[in-house]
């Protein structure tokens, strides 16, 4: 048997059910000859479910991590005394059983940087970025904000708290309306995967989706529509990152939403995208220096517009953990280039080992 690796999946934020969809199809897809992974949920609810496999729950029926039936097939066993509601106790007794962690976890408390924190303190290697580059990548307006830094091209875009928003709604619709105008899109800035985002066409709309985006967070993004292509582009590494081929999205709904990412099959991915090899050239430049900008790890993908009327391309956000289902780009980008499913789990695995044993050599006291 190969490399022991604990996939943590479900989570606390309104990604929980596209993170069991993630985990499904690297459980199907893993050379278990190599890898043998022990999955681990995390339910709404924050509690821990070790053993829990993300096929079984998503058997059940209602893609959530919860507590099953007894005679369940993997039912956790309490009475171990693995299941605590941080995951402090369950990770501490899995760093003698596991050689890595891949928190295959989308959006707040997941994404973010927390979970990392927690693994970092434990001390057992894991997949992907760390905790600085986990922040930032999940907090689009700082994302936004170190990329202008590093004079990585970005679109317009406002940022404002739900404060802010709720003491002067009136001030803040005026403001967006002179400085982005109509269409313009909302988005909460800490949440991926479409969610909690919406096209605003005119006032009620932009005051409606003001409304809808303040639920899911306390920090707005407002951005100026952009008349171009839906670009994508995957990179893997650590210090000597590399980009796959672009991909193109051709949405099936009027922006590449929720339901288009992972229910609907009318979203058309095109790879590689037809551009000009200057133009590809220039995104998978882009997309590495985005990489190191915000000194991400492991893998992330680098989404981009490239603008109907001049051809100039703008960097929109970078996802740490990229979708990882059946359906998402980033595998599909990257067996395009030559890098079959199996194998990039593989590598995943690796650099995160490699990541680990770098830090290592940082002095402590």
């Amino acid at each position: 048997m190969g490399l022991k690796v604990a996939l943590l999946y479900g989570g606390q934020s309104g990604e929980h059910e596209v993170s069991i969809m993630s985990a499904c199809s690297v459980l199907e897809a893993v050379n278990k000859d190599r890898i043998e992974v022990f999955p681990i949920g995390i339910g709404k609810d924050g509690r821990w479910y070790p053993g829990l496999s993300p096929q079984t729950v998503k058997a059940s029926g209602t893609l959530e991590v919860r507590p099953l039936s007894p005679d369940a097939p993997d039912h956790p066993q309490a009475g171990e005394g693995l299941i605590d509601n941080t995951g402090g106790f369950l990770l501490g007794a899995l760093k003698e059983k596991v050689d890595v962690v891949f928190p295959l976890l989308h959006g707040p408390r997941g994404e973010d940087g927390t979970v990392q924190g927690l693994l970092e303190l434990t001390g057992i290697p894991y997949v992907g970025a760390g905790v600085a580059a986990s922040a930032v990548g999940m907090d689009k307006a700082l994302m936004k904000a170190v990329f202008q830094e590093k004079g990585i091209p970005v679109g317009d875009y406002r940022v404002y708290l739900r404060s802010e928003w709720r003491g002067n709604p009136e001030g803040i619709i005026g403001e967006i309306e002179e400085a982005l105008g109509y269409p313009c899109f909302v988005k909460p800035a800490n949440l991926g995967s479409s969610v909690g985002i919406t096209k605003a066409h005119d006032r009620e709309e932009l005051k409606a989706a003001l409304q809808r985006a303040a639920a899911y967070d306390r920090k707005l993004i407002v951005e100026a529509f952009i008349n171009g292509r839906e670009i994508e582009c995957a990179v893997l590494g650590n210090d000597r990152p590399e980009a796959s081929v672009p991909g193109e999205i051709i949405p099936g709904a009027e922006f590449y939403d929720y339901e288009d990412k992972y229910v609907n099959d009318k979203t058309e991915l095109i790879i590689p995208a037809g551009l000009p090899e200057e133009t590809t050239e220039e995104i998978r430049s882009l997309a590495v220096r985005a990489f190191k900008a915000i000194d991400c790890a492991g893998f992330a993908r680098v989404d981009f517009f490239v603008r109907r009327e001049d051809g100039r391309v703008l960097v929109n956000e970078i996802n740490t953990i990229p979708g990882f289902t059946k359906i998402s780009m980033y595998p599909k980008l990257w067996e395009a280039s030559g890098l079959p499913y199996p194998k990039l789990i593989e590598r995943l695995v690796e650099l995160a080992i490699e990541r680990h044993e770098d830090l290592k050599q940082n002095k402590l006291f």
